[in-house]
């Protein structure tokens, strides 16, 4: 519907679905203004990461954007590899960019092509300010870009389910205390993660009248998103963002009730469209390690290396720092991701009981799990005739949209180990979303709330 067909209330409406989620969610992301998260782990969080593009954006000044390859990385002696940052090299990677130092020596970091600190350096050599300034305002776009995707996939929510549900989808991204933290990282760029499935929700719900004639555009508009996402920030949790893509697209063959041969084609159209964005993405990733190292074979060398030490390779063929994730046991790994915790109400609380601040202030995705389980049953037992479709694609798409964290912690399971400071974030890579949206649709229809 095209804004001057509306009146003014839906005019009202629509702006504010709109703004004050962008606005919520943009004033967490950049301050923490809600107090989600401790606020020294919203300070530090992922501060290692980041100066990767910290050093990406000095060495650019020094020898040029596409110097060592144009990937990201730290001015230290060591390989950043396989040592690692320490705390004051980490200091260190601010400290030059903020009084416009230089390296004597560069270590890249070969994992991800860096789009992000391409780009950023790209814009710290056009903007004619101070590097305080050009830093503030790198994190207030990456904040501003990361409350808009999220604000897109809840404006889904409220024209597929009404504004009470979209208030639900609302609130856990707001609550979110692992959305907080990343939101305005340089390094994460948490816009990219949720591209191509934003991509593929508004092109399915835009075309679901003319779908036979749109497969070609399907499939470039998959091939674009994902490159994107690709480009800037590599291959981290790709499988979760390759099935968080296709949520959308269950829900839609099961609300449209697809054909087989339909959904065929139409999963090869996204299978191939996604298949050649990474191949070209890990393409450019050989040829700007081979730029920064001997050659082109010194990158799919290290592509290869690298995709073992994150799954299941051989822990005699590794350092043996990486020995206990190798050998680490799937379940275990899973059942540790489920404990971690969503929402932490010892923020707002101050309780002496070990067991209330420890087991029930701490509301914990396994508790979400079972949560959701219980309200889609009672969602699928409560559907009336005239929304009972709708809700039934909902309840497949939200247990379909799990597997998209639990992808990455089973297929990625050595990288999933050692990375729980952080990989707790996936869960909101949409299951927690979705999750919500079933809850708030089961409260909306006891309720009898119309939206």
């Amino acid at each position: 519907m095209q804004l001057k067909h509306l009146s003014q209330s839906e005019l009202t409406r629509k702006i504010a679905i709109w703004v004050i989620p962008t606005l919520l969610l943009f004033f967490g992301f950049l301050f923490n203004l809600w107090h989600v998260a401790e606020q020294q782990w919203f300070d530090t969080h992922q501060r290692d990461t980041e100066s990767l593009i910290i050093g990406r954006m000095v060495k650019s000044r020094q020898d040029g954007i596409f110097s060592a390859g144009g990937l990201t990385g730290a001015g230290m002696t060591t390989n950043v590899q396989q040592d690692w940052i320490s705390s004051n090299q980490i200091d260190n990677q601010y400290a030059a960019y903020l009084n416009t130092g230089s390296f004597d020596e560069f270590s890249t970091y070969m994992s991800q092509p860096g789009g992000q600190g391409i780009i950023f350096s790209l814009f710290d050599k056009l903007i004619p300010l101070s590097s305080q300034i050009k830093l503030w305002s790198f994190y207030v776009l990456t904040a501003l870009l990361s409350a808009i995707a999220l604000t897109t996939i809840i404006g889904w929510f409220y024209e597929e389910f009404g504004g009470w549900v979209a208030i639900f989808v609302i609130g856990s991204a707001v609550l979110s205390q692992w959305l907080t933290v990343f939101g305005k990282n340089l390094w994460w760029s948490l816009w990219a993660f949720y591209l191509p499935m934003i991509a593929v929700m508004y092109f399915l719900k835009r075309y679901r009248e003319t779908l036979d004639r749109q497969l070609i555009r399907f499939g470039i508009v998959v091939f674009i998103s994902v490159f994107i996402k690709c480009f800037i920030n590599g291959f981290e949790y790709i499988t979760t963002t390759l099935v968080m893509m296709m949520v959308p697209f269950v829900y839609y063959v099961i609300l449209d009730k697809w054909s087989g041969r339909q959904c065929v084609k139409w999963t090869l159209a996204a299978g191939f469209g996604s298949g050649v964005a990474i191949f070209l993405s890990l393409l450019l990733l050989c040829f700007q390690i081979g730029a920064a190292k001997d050659g082109f074979m010194d990158g799919v060398a290290h592509v290869i290396w690298s995709f073992g030490k994150r799954t299941y390779a051989n822990a005699e063929d590794y350092p043996p720092v990486y020995a206990a994730s190798l050998e680490a046991g799937t379940i275990n790994v899973v059942i540790t991701y489920m404990n971690g915790i969503f929402f932490d109400l010892n923020n707002y609380l101050s309780l002496t009981n070990a067991f209330v601040s420890n087991f029930l202030l701490k509301v914990r995705y396994s508790y979400l799990i079972v949560l959701f389980i219980v309200m889609s049953v009672l969602l699928f037992l409560r559907s009336n005739a005239e929304r009972r479709q709708p809700y039934i694609a909902l309840i497949w798409t939200t247990w379909f949209s799990i597997l998209a964290p639990l992808s990455w912690f089973v297929i990625f399971k050595a990288h999933s180990f050692i990375h729980v400071h952080m990989s707790f974030l996936l869960w909101q890579m949409p299951f927690t979303f979705f999750g919500f949206a079933v809850f708030g649709s089961v409260l909306m229809g006891w309720t009898k709330i119309k939206s």
